[in-house]
C-alpha cells in the first residue's frame, strides 16, 4: 500500500541516488589511506577506481529491461540489499583484490538503482507539471551527492579508517528498504517482457572496451592499442543496434533513437555530461595543484557553487512551465557556455572568485538542461519501458563524462606539453603533478621557476579546454534548437506536444 502523496516516495527515491553519486567521488581523498593499508600495485590502484565506473556503465541498458520485467520497487529493494552488503564488503576489505571486488559489486547494485529510481518517478507522478518538479528535485539530489562526496569523506577520514567511506552507505540502504514497500507503488512490472541476454552480453561487450579506450586516452594519450579497443567496441555496439532492430523486445527500443527530438535530447544530455565531469576533474586540479589548496579546502571551495546550482533545476522545471522545455534547454546550454569563457577569460594562477564563477554558470547550465532532458525522456516513454529508457538516459551520462574527461584533459595535457617543452625541454614534465614532483628534486631557485612555469601551463591548457567546451557547447545549443523544435514549429508547451509530430496518437510509433 502506497501513500496518497507521491512526494513522500520521491522522498524514498532520492536515499538511494544520494548515496550512489556519492560513491563516484567518496574516495577522493581516501586513497592515501587504502594505499597505506592495503598496498595496492599501481595498476590496482586505479582498478579500484576504475571498476565502479566501468561495470555501472556497461549495466546501466539491462538492469532498465530488468526492471520493467520484474518490477521496479522490487529491483530497487533488491539493488539495495546488495549495495548494503557490497558496502560493508568494501569497508573491510583485507586486501586490494578484495576492494577491487567489492566495488564491482558495488557498481551492480548501482545500476540496478539508478534506473529504477528514474523509472520509478514516471509511475508515480502522472501530471506533467509535478514530474517535471519531481524530476528537477531528483536530478539536484544527483548533481549534490557528487559535491558532497568529498566533503563528508574528508571528515570521516579525519575521525575514522578509511573504510567508514563505504559504511555510511549501510544505513541510508536500510533505511530504503523498510521505507520502499510502504511508499512505492508495486504493480509496475511487465511479466510477458523479455530480457535478450545475448543483448545484454553485447551490450557490455560495446561499452566497457569503449570507457576504457577514453579513460586510457586521458591518462596516457592515444596509441594504436587504444584506437583498436576503441574500433572493437563500436563495432560490437554495430551489432548490438543490427540485433535491436531484429528483436520483437528489443533491450533498447532503437525505433526511438530514430526519432528527432529523442536522439537529440540523448545527445544534449552526453554533451552536458561531457562538460561537467571534464571541467570538475580540470578544477580539482586546479584548485589542488594550482592554488595549492588541501584536498579538503579545494572540496569545501568546490561546493560553494552547489547552493546555486540546488537552486536551478527546480527553478528551470518552473521556467519551462511558461516557456517551454527546448527554450530552457537551450538557454541552459548557452548559460553552460558562458561559464566556460568566463573560466577560458579569467582564470590566472591565483584567482578564485572567477573560477567559482564560472564553474557555477557552468553547472548551473548543465544542471537546468539536464533536468529538462530527464523530463522529456521519462514524460514520452511508456510506462512499460520505463526503466530501458532510463537506463538509456543513465548510459549516454556515463559515456559523456568519460569522454568529457578524455577530451578536455587531453587538451590540457597538450598545451602544457608544448608550454613547458619551450621552457624548460621536452624532458621537464609531462603533467602538472610530474611536474611538481620533478620541482622537490631540483634546486630552490630552479624548483621556483619550474613550479611557477608548469602553474601558468596549466592554466594556459585549461583556458584552451574551457574555449573548446564553450564552442562544443554553443554548437550543441544550436543542434538543440533545431533538434527540438515541434512538427509545427513553435515551442512544446506540454507532453502531448512533445509526443512524435505534436501527436499524441502517434505517440506509439516511437514508444
Amino acid at each position: 500500500m502506497t501513500t496518497r502523496s507521491p512526494w513522500w516516495g520521491l522522498s524514498a527515491l532520492c536515499l538511494p541516488m544520494l548515496i550512489v553519486s556519492m560513491d563516484v567521488s567518496v574516495l577522493f581523498f581516501a586513497v592515501p589511506y587504502i594505499a597505506a593499508d592495503l598496498d595496492p600495485t599501481a595498476d590496482q590502484q586505479l582498478w579500484i577506481f576504475d571498476v565502479y565506473g566501468f561495470v555501472l556503465a556497461g549495466l546501466l541498458l539491462t538492469m532498465g529491461s530488468v526492471a520493467d520485467r520484474i518490477g521496479h520497487r522490487k529491483l530497487l529493494m533488491i539493488g539495495a540489499a546488495g549495495f548494503g552488503a557490497a558496502s560493508a564488503l568494501a569497508a573491510f576489505a583485507t586486501s586490494a583484490e578484495m576492494l577491487i571486488g567489492a566495488r564491482a559489486l558495488l557498481a551492480i547494485a548501482g545500476a540496478t538503482l539508478m534506473p529504477s529510481t528514474l523509472a520509478m518517478i514516471r509511475h508515480l507522478f502522472d501530471d506533467p507539471d509535478e514530474r517535471r518538479k519531481a524530476i528537477a528535485t531528483w536530478n539536484a539530489v544527483l548533481a549534490g551527492g557528487v559535491a558532497f562526496g568529498p566533503i563528508i569523506s574528508g571528515v570521516l577520514l579525519e575521525h575514522f579508517w578509511w573504510g567508514s567511506v563505504f559504511l555510511i552507505n549501510i544505513p541510508v540502504m536500510t533505511l530504503l528498504l523498510v521505507v520502499a514497500p510502504a511508499l512505492l507503488p508495486g504493480h509496475t512490472a511487465v511479466p510477458g517482457r523479455r530480457v535478450d541476454l545475448v543483448s545484454a552480453l553485447l551490450a557490455l561487450a560495446a561499452i566497457l572496451p569503449v570507457v576504457d579506450a577514453i579513460k586510457s586516452v586521458a591518462a596516457q594519450g592515444w596509441s594504436a592499442s587504444r584506437l583498436i579497443t576503441l574500433g572493437v567496441g563500436v563495432a560490437v555496439g554495430a551489432v548490438f543496434v543490427w540485433r535491436q532492430r531484429r528483436l520483437a523486445d528489443p533491450l533498447v527500443d532503437v525505433v526511438l533513437l530514430g526519432e528527432r527530438r529523442f536522439a537529440t535530447s540523448m545527445t544534449v544530455n552526453l554533451v552536458c555530461m561531457f562538460a561537467m565531469l571534464g571541467n570538475s576533474i580540470l578544477m580539482t586540479q586546479y584548485l589542488q595543484s594550482v592554488l595549492g589548496y588541501s584536498p579538503l579546502r579545494a572540496a569545501l571551495w568546490s561546493l560553494a557553487p552547489t547552493v546555486v546550482v540546488g537552486a536551478t533545476a527546480p527553478l528551470a522545471a518552473v521556467v519551462a512551465n511558461r516557456i517551454g522545455r527546448p527554450a530552457v534547454i537551450v538557454t541552459g546550454l548557452l548559460v553552460g557556455a558562458s561559464g566556460f569563457v568566463v573560466l577560458a577569460a579569467m582564470t590566472g594562477t591565483d584567482t578564485l572568485l572567477p573560477v567559482l564563477a564560472g564553474a557555477t554558470l557552468l553547472a548551473a547550465g548543465v544542471v537546468a538542461a539536464t533536468s529538462m532532458i530527464a523530463d522529456y525522456v521519462v514524460g514520452v516513454a511508456p510506462a512499460e519501458r520505463a526503466g530501458a529508457t532510463s537506463g538509456l538516459l543513465e548510459t549516454t551520462s556515463e559515456l559523456g563524462g568519460a569522454l568529457g574527461i578524455a577530451v578536455l584533459g587531453s587538451i590540457v595535457n597538450v598545451v602544457f606539453r608544448m608550454d613547458i617543452a619551450s621552457r624548460f625541454g621536452d624532458g621537464a614534465a609531462g603533467t602538472l603533478a610530474g611536474a611538481l614532483a620533478t620541482a622537490q628534486r631540483l634546486p630552490i631557485e630552479r624548483a621556483d621557476a619550474l613550479v611557477d612555469a608548469a602553474r601558468s601551463a596549466f592554466v594556459d591548457g585549461l583556458s584552451a579546454a574551457a574555449w573548446a567546451g564553450a564552442a562544443v557547447l554553443t554548437f550543441t545549443a544550436m543542434v538543440a534548437l533545431w533538434g527540438l523544435r515541434s512538427s509545427r514549429d513553435r515551442v512544446p508547451e506540454n507532453d502531448d506536444d512533445l509526443a512524435v509530430g505534436g501527436d499524441r496518437s502517434r505517440a506509439a510509433e516511437f514508444q
